[in-house]
């Protein structure tokens, strides 16, 4: 197949990244919805269930971290190859991204198998309840992360070649089985013996199983553009550089994430439980706005990538406005949710004792003003996501590196130190949207260099 018959090079930009983008930022929804209620379901455990659960999203995070990160690196390298007219390199790209996930998969696993107790410890001194139930989802979510990694690996193999239909499939199966085994093994209904937290842990991951198996029977039974088998199969060194040159600075950049989830639980817990189940609870309920605009970002990049191979300009950055203006919108909505409903929001995660507080409730007390200072930084946000796409589209995954740690480490923890020393706990909470706004001038600045030395030289 030439470059110039593939969809992603000849199709109008905004209508080819609507029907890319829409099936993954709708699998991303219910992945985020699943997200949201597996936490709703601990909580109504207690509030020492969900700070347990809120701990562990550092570990989870870098699960995703090191999957996704890979896989953008499989990802990119596909669509630039396909976009350069070179099919068999491409399928050689997807062959190491999924020998690359196992073995990841299965290194995590066990480095969490040793690191589990003294990362609880470390969180909950004279907190046993907590400690007790964090190290038991833990090691479920953790040790059993390679379902998680060949999972995501299939995903973004799939989205290189242009189809985002069957990620969309596989996603939405996992994240729907983890809703229904939800309250079943945690409450223990249908005959189920009552799990508690470790149902939730159980849930999750027999979700992502669920997603792995589907992905893998896409992959190698349907007809792709690329051909995936390992017959004659060698490892390559360089394919594996080519890789992780993009998707290197992608697993340190979300690795950041889970570094700043914990750094700032440990500024937080400094405070009270509270504070800490106020921030895991914001990590859920953001999910919901900003897995849409990954979901377009996973939409776009293939996109951006196949035309960068292609050499063209135009389409290029076509599909790069169209696709900060489509992240803006829907940032703009989500802050409009979080500064008119925090209240209805926060209430979902109440527990049972905590609901008869009402307004009286820790969590409601210190959450609404949290969650209304904390959605400043959506809108800013937005074109961040969009200037790195764009960046990892290029080839140019470092830049995004470096904005990521500056925005997730060297601005965000020293600012919610200061400001709590300067303000309390709800100072700790302004870090966010300054850190963004901070690093939102540095990536316009990285991108504007990027334009002139790259971008600009492709035909237009």
């Amino acid at each position: 197949m030439q470059p110039q018959e593939n969809k992603m090079g000849t199709e109008r930009v905004s209508k080819l990244i609507a029907s890319m983008a829409l099936p993954a930022m709708f699998s991303m929804l219910i992945q985020a919805l699943y997200n949201i209620v597996d936490s709703i379901y601990v909580a109504k455990l207690s509030q020492d269930a969900l700070t347990a659960v809120s701990l562990a999203f550092p570990l989870q995070t870098l699960i995703i971290a090191l999957g996704v990160g890979t896989g953008v690196g499989v990802n990119s390298l596909i669509a630039r190859r396909l976009g350069a007219g070179n099919r068999d390199a491409a399928s050689s790209a997807a062959r190491h991204g999924l020998i690359l996930a196992v073995i990841t998969g299965l290194a995590y696993g066990l480095v969490c198998f040793i690191i589990m107790k003294p990362f609880f410890a470390a969180f909950t001194g004279g907190q046993p309840a907590i400690y007790e139930q964090g190290i038991r989802y833990g090691y479920i979510v953790t040790t059993l992360s390679v379902f998680a990694m060949i999972s995501i690996a299939c995903e973004k193999i799939i989205q290189g070649t242009g189809n985002m239909v069957i990620p969309m499939i596989q996603n939405v199966a996992g994240a729907v089985v983890n809703i229904i085994l939800d309250p079943i093994m945690i409450f223990g209904l249908l005959g189920f013996p009552r799990l508690g937290i470790m149902g939730a842990a159980i849930a999750t991951v027999t979700g992502q199983i669920v997603s792995m198996v589907l992905g893998l029977c896409f992959l190698f039974l349907r007809k792709q553009e690329i051909e995936i088998g390992f017959r004659g199969f060698r490892f390559e060194l360089p394919v594996v550089g080519q890789i992780y040159q993009v998707g290197l600075p992608g697993i340190v950049m979300q690795s950041v994430m889970s570094v700043m989830t914990a750094g700032l639980n440990g500024i937080l817990a400094g405070y009270s439980a509270t504070a800490v189940a106020v921030l895991g609870v914001y990590f859920k309920l953001q999910s919901f706005v900003f897995m849409p605009v990954f979901g377009l970002n996973q939409g776009a990049l293939p996109v951006m990538g196949y035309n960068f191979g292609a050499r063209r300009r135009e389409r290029l950055m076509q599909a790069y406005i169209v696709s900060i203006g489509a992240a803006t919108a829907i940032m703009a909505l989500g802050t409009a949710l979080f500064q008119i409903a925090p209240g209805i929001m926060l209430s979902l995660f109440l527990s049972s004792e905590e609901a008869a507080l009402g307004m009286a409730s820790p969590l409601l007390s210190m959450g609404i003003p949290a969650l209304k200072t904390i959605s400043l930084c959506f809108i800013p946000a937005a074109f961040g996501i969009i200037n790195s796409t764009v960046f990892q589209a290029i080839g140019r995954g470092l830049n995004s590196l470096i904005v990521s740690v500056c925005r997730q480490l060297l601005i965000i923890l020293p600012a919610a130190w200061v400001f709590g020393k300067w303000w309390g706990v709800n100072g700790t909470w302004y870090a966010f949207p300054f850190a963004e706004l901070v690093t939102l001038v540095l990536s316009f600045l990285l991108l504007y260099r990027d334009y002139k030395e790259e971008i600009l030289k492709l035909e237009a």
